[in-house]
């Protein structure tokens, strides 16, 4: 299955409605990211910058306009995360705190799966530090 493309004809951008879906999903990503408490730590005190980044990236991703790219250059997602110690403890509280996201935002079938397996992978990328795992 094509990522960013989910049918003949439409992005996941579209088929969810735009950005305002994304802004959302970081909005319940990050509420269970302070609720959980396991990965908090990661991110500055003011979540604000950390929402709206990942909810750019990903609207880019998912088919949508390019503003995270033409704010920040290309994403380098490993190098961005390079100086917080990712193990296999942060990437599963990372995971279930999308997990919750999307369980709230309730994507149709071919969108949750699509994302489900891009989250799965990017999370497993991110992890640098084989000691916490």
């Amino acid at each position: 299955m094509n990522v960013r493309w989910v049918g003949a004809e439409k992005t996941v951008y579209e088929l969810v409605g735009g950005s305002n879906w994304f802004y959302e999903l970081m909005d319940f990503f990050y509420e269970d990211v302070e609720m959980q408490n396991q990965i908090r730590h990661l991110y500055p005190e003011d979540l604000s910058e950390s929402k709206r980044n990942t909810a750019d990236f990903l609207i880019q991703y998912w088919g949508g306009p390019s503003e995270y790219s033409d704010k920040r250059g290309h994403p380098r997602l490993r190098m961005r995360h390079a100086p917080f110690p990712i193990g296999g403890t942060e990437r599963d509280a990372w995971l279930a705190s999308m997990d919750y996201a999307l369980a709230k935002m309730e994507p149709e079938t071919r969108i949750l799966e699509a994302m489900k397996e891009y989250f799965k992978t990017a999370a497993n990328h991110m992890v640098n530090n084989e000691k916490r795992q």
